[in-house]
């Protein structure tokens, strides 16, 4: 549509007019009324109007016209906010204006919502929208914090009160809707603020953090912050991230320190900042005035240099007078390669985790007050909820809250550490309870830790660079939390600290992950820097000092070891396809968890490499921006790595010692008032000097000092030779052992393992054999006829006692095969078709086979017969000249497969354990029974999932770029679903409570229908009561059906979903059951018996599913009662007066009786 200056309208001219009508149906300006505003005739369904067409258009749509819209109606400044105003607070018992007021809420949440800029989801019509709707949003923000007629935000809360006060038990969905609309209104309030590339019109200080802080106070929002906080898991549940999100909103990129300081030593820190700043700027002046232009040479000039091989340069400006090193500089700077820079993205991260936000001094105070009552009654209750809801992944989860978790934590931890030094320098006497580290227990646990450990490795391994920053940051505020408990706490604070850190350290991969982060800083930014650099210098000073104290300190190492079956060659006689047909000869990864000893100075020197040499080299060139405590940090990790580790030749870099050399001696020097610039000085002097020391040693470096190092590099230019390492020769393995597929009789084995044999064309191993064989054959029969003399001519036949005693017989001696080669040798190691022939023909190896070496001696037992060895050299001649054939024309090595390896079996300690040995105290130890609780049990009927191959695990373990994209891709996807649900569960029937004639209709109908449901069940029951005794069974079935029924009715009439879900169940097991369920009795005495009644509703569940609905149970019950009847009958004369000791027949399922115990 064309407007009259010749514009084009981008919205829609129906959605505009639709729009403008609402707003105007709602109300206005009263011209009777001394200019109060009216509300007009259908305003509750005039909100509920804008609302659904915000919902229904422009959130279903992905469109903002509607947002557009009501922003150029004026809707909220106009209408909404005086409508807000209207309502006293001594009107809390109107229902109507109660009514109205959460319509008006119900339409200023979404309009406040935050704007996702999401790059695959946005349209022409958002980059149309968006930059209009963000300056609406500040607009809103002014007008509703600022509004002078009424306390806009106290008003929001005043309209959850009743909602809140109502036990959580007791609350409906209603209820929990509220409450959270006034949350994400009181959230949205808290998190607005002006984008970097917005400029508002109106004044800033009306929208800023203080303004915000100020209004939150005076209208009473941090009491109510307080309350919810307290009672986390107790009256409040699901608004636990909420409450999180304001208070991120509120405190984040706020000075810890300075809001802890009183007036005086704020005035004095700002001071102490100007003269700094002063100080800087005077230097810098000096530096450029030393050769800056006068007014005599502001001509332009061109000079020619001379290089040392002869050439000429060219240099314009008259800066490179001055001096050689000035004319250097300008021929560097010339010859620098300088990349096409990309333009940086806008992150709303970065914005969060950015410089710090100054505060008024009515709002330092205010928000310092509610921090100490915040750490006093609400830290341990928040984020200990919040900590479960992020373990168990709740719905509510969102990926950023993590992210804020983390950074709240060390925020208010570094607050509890200001707040107790402030204490302590004021002498300030507080209460035991107070003065402990109990207030922020809820972070110091062993759950707490799994969180922030599983944090770090998602985060590394997403590479989600500011959730990795606020976890190093967590990670950095309770580590130095524990320091103080060790140095100031009581002894019991000593203990815990002790024991806290021993957890802290003992996992390795939390010393892997810390190392990589170091190692792997690329381009993510000053703050990431600042973070892993932080964590590096307390986590090595914490873990050095704990591990002097501790001196047999044990730490557990997960290592993988792969083993790699290599491909024999054809001379061994395997294969590729012979040595496994089932995928094995790939690699094996095994993992294995051991403890050992902790070596600080071998975790150290995974610091050393180039890339966290690079790391603190890249914080190190911001040392004109950093503090005293940034420039002490660099310098330890410097001073480590040159003396302690006694790598200095890490740091003979060209352009490190540059840098190193400007920051004491170069134009842009450290401050010589620094405290810090001493160190520096004598640290950089000292580095110099190894340098120089080492270029005369080792005149190579000066090539080496053009690129970086590696470690061997390294080691070989500090100590002048090369590292030595052993290298273990691989230990060779012998041939796999293979079994047969199918044959079973000796004759068939010996058989195909010579076909195999001769397929290969080795019948020289045959021949020996043989040879082998004849020869062990001869020796063992002739020993026998010797021994068989031998006996003989030692017992006199005619003493009859000697000759009634039974010889025990003797063992000839062992028959030691020797090869003839070393192929032969060689053969008997690898060849796996000759090792099969040789255990078929009764020679074996001497000695356990897991040390079998090449040189290993095969020898024949002597338990092995002349006669044995007789069959054994007829089998394998039979086989030679008549090579067995095979149906299909398969071929002798197919009949045989590989044998598999046994599982190994994990060692207990209780393998050897017997009851008198003392096994029940082992049990009752809680060695086999660790800390966690049991596991979760698995349900017997679910289908099992097919179990990955060892191929497919080890390919899953490493993942590409495109493939971690692809995941990343899709939890922004899930979370962006998480998102419009939470936004969209605001208009379930929050405000419409109210139904109309349909619904009502609907609503009784089926009412009716479950009510005639259950007469109908009890009917049925009565008349299953009234039956003669000859059809007990068919009565006791239609019983155990009715009392479910009934009894799921007359517990709550009101509870109408148990009565559908217990009917559902009942109609969904009637067909399975009919099939599964076998109502046999176990024995005969329980059938013959009659049922007694049951009424225990645990019991009733479990005999309902044997139970089938009317109709379609019938026939099983008559069918069943037939049975039973007769036992009945049988049994009148034996137990006549047997009701008193009524017994249920048992139930039985797959063979297993599923009755309940409680019955007897």
């Amino acid at each position: 549509m064309e407007l009259p200056d010749g514009g084009h309208d981008i919205v829609h001219p129906e959605v505009r007019a639709h729009i403008t009508s609402l707003i105007s149906a709602l109300g206005g300006i009263s011209a009777d009324d001394d200019g109060q505003y009216q509300l007009g005739d259908d305003a509750l369904e005039v909100l509920r109007d804008i609302k659904r067409w915000i919902r229904f258009y422009d959130e279903k749509t992905n469109r903002m016209d509607v947002a557009r819209c009501v922003y150029e109606g004026n809707l909220i400044k106009g209408d909404l906010i005086p409508i807000l105003a209207k309502w006293p607070e001594d009107s809390m018992d109107n229902k109507f204006k109660s009514r109205i007021v959460l319509s008006c809420f119900e339409v200023m949440v979404p309009l406040t919502w935050p704007i996702d800029q999401d790059k695959e989801k946005m349209t022409v019509n958002h980059h149309r929208h968006i930059p209009v709707l963000e300056l609406a949003q500040l607009q809103y923000k002014s007008a509703i914090i600022n509004f002078d007629g009424a306390r806009l935000l106290h008003s929001a809360v005043r309209a959850a009160l009743p909602s809140m006060a109502i036990p959580i038990a007791d609350r409906t969905p209603r209820d929990q809707g509220i409450i959270k609309l006034v949350l994400f209104f009181l959230r949205n309030m808290a998190m607005i603020a002006p984008s970097p590339g917005v400029k508002f019109d109106g004044d800033e200080t009306e929208i800023s953090r203080s303004t915000t802080i100020d209004a939150f106070s005076y209208q009473d929002i941090f009491i109510v912050l307080l309350t919810i906080a307290s009672n986390m898991g107790e009256d409040f549940r699901t608004e636990d991230t909420t409450v999180m999100e304001i208070l991120f909103h509120l405190v984040k990129q706020v000075d810890v320190h300075k809001l802890f300081m009183d007036e005086n030593q704020l005035n004095k820190a700002k001071a102490g900042e100007l003269s700094d700043l002063m100080k800087k700027e005077s230097a810098m002046l000096q530096a450029y005035n030393r050769k800056a232009p006068t007014r005599h040479n502001r001509f332009g000039t061109m000079v020619w240099v001379k290089r040392d091989d002869g050439k000429m340069t060219s240099l314009s400006g008259q800066d490179a007078l001055a001096d050689a090193a000035a004319r250097d500089k300008k021929m560097d700077d010339s010859k620098t390669f300088r990349p096409a820079r990309r333009s940086k993205k806008e992150n709303q991260d970065e914005k969060d985790f950015g410089l710090p936000t100054p505060l008024t001094p009515s709002a330092a105070k205010q928000l310092r007050s509610f921090v100490e009552e915040f750490l006093d009654s609400g830290f341990n209750p928040l984020f200990l909820h919040i900590r479960k809801s992020i373990d168990r992944e709740a719905p509510h989860i969102q990926i950023f809250h993590r992210r804020q978790f983390f950074y709240l934590i060390s925020w208010f931890l570094e607050a509890e550490r200001v707040r107790r030094k402030r204490n302590k320098a004021k002498n300030k006497s507080t209460a035991e309870e107070v003065s402990s580290f109990n207030l922020i227990a809820s972070v110091l646990n062993q759950e707490m830790f799994i969180t922030l450990s599983k944090g770090l490795h998602e985060s590394y391994d997403y590479k989600d660079w500011h959730s990795l920053s606020a976890a190093m940051r967590c990670f950095t505020q309770i580590l130095l939390t524990i320091q103080e408990m060790t140095e100031e706490g009581s002894e019991d604070d000593q203990e815990i600290a002790e024991n806290v850190l021993s957890r802290l350290f003992y996992e390795e991969s939390t010393h892997d992950v810390i190392a990589n982060i170091a190692r792997t800083y690329k381009d993510q930014g000053f703050e990431y820097l600042d973070a892993a650099t932080e964590l590096v210098h307390h986590f090595l000073r914490i873990l050095e000092a704990y591990s002097k104290q501790n001196a047999d300190m044990q730490i557990r190492s997960r290592k993988r070891a792969r083993r790699k079956k290599k491909a024999e060659t054809q001379q061994n006689g395997v294969d590729d396809e012979e040595r496994d047909d089932s995928g094995q000869d790939e690699a094996a990864v095994e993992r294995t968890s051991k403890e050992r000893k902790f070596d600080f100075h071998r975790f150290t020197s995974r610091f050393t490499p180039q890339g966290v040499v690079d790391t603190f080299i890249a914080f190190t060139k911001y040392y004109r921006e950093l503090n005293d405590a940034q420039l002490k940090r660099a310098h330890r990790y410097f001073y480590r790595l040159a003396f302690k580790q006694e790598m200095s030749v890490m740091l003979f870099r060209v352009d490190m010692l540059h840098m190193l050399s400007n920051m004491v001696k170069g134009p842009d020097a450290l401050d010589k008032s620094s405290r810090m610039f001493k160190d520096w000085e004598e640290l950089i002097k000292q580095v110099f000097r190894k340098c120089f020391k080492k270029i005369q040693d080792r005149p190579e470096l000066i090539v080496e000092m053009l690129f970086s190092k590696l470690p061997a590099t390294a080691f070989f230019l500090e100590y002048g030779y090369e590292k030595q390492t052993s290298i273990a020769k691989a230990q060779p393995r012998p041939a796999a052992e293979l079994v047969f597929k199918h044959a079973t009789e000796p004759d068939q084995q010996v058989g195909i393992a010579v076909g195999a044999l001769l397929d290969k064309n080795e019948s020289d191993h045959v021949q020996w054999l043989k040879k082998v064989l004849s020869t062990a054959e001869i020796e063992r029969r002739s020993w026998h006829n010797a021994n068989d003399e031998l006996v003989a001519r030692e017992t006199p036949f005619d003493d009859a006692e000697m000759a009634d005693e039974t010889h025990e017989p003797k063992l000839p001696p062992v028959f030691t095969v020797r090869p003839d080669s070393a192929e032969r040798r060689s053969a008997m190691f690898k060849n796996p078709y000759l090792r099969l022939l040789m255990n078929l023909a009764g020679v074996c190896l001497l000695g356990p086979a897991a040390e079998e070496t090449p040189e290993s001696v095969w020898v024949i037992p002597a338990e092995v017969t002349a006669n044995q060895l007789k069959d054994a050299l007829h089998f394998i001649n039979q086989a030679e000249f008549s090579p067995p054939t095979f149906e299909d024309g398969t071929s002798a090595e197919q009949q045989l497969k590989r044998k598999t390896a046994p599982r190994k079996k994990a060692a207990f300690d209780d393998d050897n354990a017997s009851d008198e040995d003392g096994l029940d105290d082992f049990l009752d130890d809680g060695v086999m029974f660790p800390v966690g609780g049991p596991t979760a049990r698995k349900v017997i009927d679910e289908v099992k999932k097919p179990k990955k191959s060892r191929k497919k695990r080890s390919a899953s373990n490493e993942i590409d770029d495109e493939e971690r994209e692809d995941r990343a891709r899709k939890r922004r996807d899930k979370e962006r679903e998480k998102a419009r649900k939470i936004k969209s569960a605001l208009y379930v029937k929050i405000g419409d409570d109210d139904f109309d004639s349909d619904e009502d209709e609907a609503f009784f109908a089926r009412e009716r229908a479950i009510k005639a449901r259950a007469e109908q069940a009890a009917n049925s029951a009565v008349r299953g009561f009234a039956d003669d005794d000859s059809s007990a069974v068919r009565r006791t079935a239609a019983k155990r059906k009715s009392e479910a029924l009934l009894d799921d009715i007359t517990d709550d009439e009101d509870e109408v979903d148990d009565l559908n879900f217990a009917q559902r169940m009942l109609s969904s097991q009637s067909a399975a059951d009919a099939s599964e369920t076998d109502d046999t009795a176990v024995d005969g005495s329980e059938a013959e018996k009659p049922k007694r009644r049951r009424l225990s509703p645990d019991t009733d569940d479990d005999e309902d599913t044997g139970m089938n609905d009317d109709d379609d149970g019938a026939d099983a019950v008559a069918s069943k009662a037939a049975a039973a009847t007769t036992g009945v009958s049988d049994a009148e004369g034996e137990d006549a007066a047997a009701p008193t000791s009524t017994a249920r027949r048992a139930r039985v399922r797959g063979g297993f009786v599923i009755d309940s115990d409680d019955d007897e």
